[in-house]
């Protein structure tokens, strides 16, 4: 892969590859949490889908070529946007598809965003390093429900 790839929203006839893509990416995380059941690796098609469809969520993608090999989620509420779901596939991990990613929803806020949570599991070491690294704080406090 080249640095050059392209960032975009992911279109619905694309789910599939996305569910095939974080359904990859997570096995590592379920393995350091001893749960296959995680949400990412039981989520459906058809849930997917809905997700993707829902008005408050963004989801998108990093192609190399055809070829999906990264995606975030993006879920806006009252001037928060939670970014979560941030998936690279294995074989392409440690290129900083993962940081570009988290870099390309900017242009997608509504301008009264305040607040941008990163939404990573608490064991989830590599993920937290990665993040701090570029600046974040780390809280232990979970974003509101919704």
């Amino acid at each position: 892969m080249t640095d050059s790839f392209r960032i975009d929203v992911v279109p619905d006839d694309v789910a599939g590859e996305l569910l095939t893509l974080r359904r990859a990416a997570f096995v590592t995380e379920a393995q350091v949490y001893g749960d296959p059941n995680i949400p990412p690796l039981t989520q459906t098609l058809h849930e997917l889908r809905e997700d993707m469809a829902l008005d408050d969520v963004v989801t998108l993608g990093a192609w190399d070529g055809s070829r999906l090999v990264g995606s975030v989620r993006v879920e806006l509420e009252d001037g928060r946007a939670t970014l979560g779901r941030l998936a690279v596939a294995p074989d392409m991990q440690g290129r900083g598809i993962g940081t570009k990613l988290m870099f390309a929803v900017l242009p997608y806020l509504p301008e009264e965003t305040t607040e941008i949570w990163v939404f990573t599991g608490k064991d989830s070491r590599h993920n937290s390093l990665s993040t701090s690294s570029r600046g974040t704080r780390s809280s232990t406090t979970r974003p509101p429900a919704t």
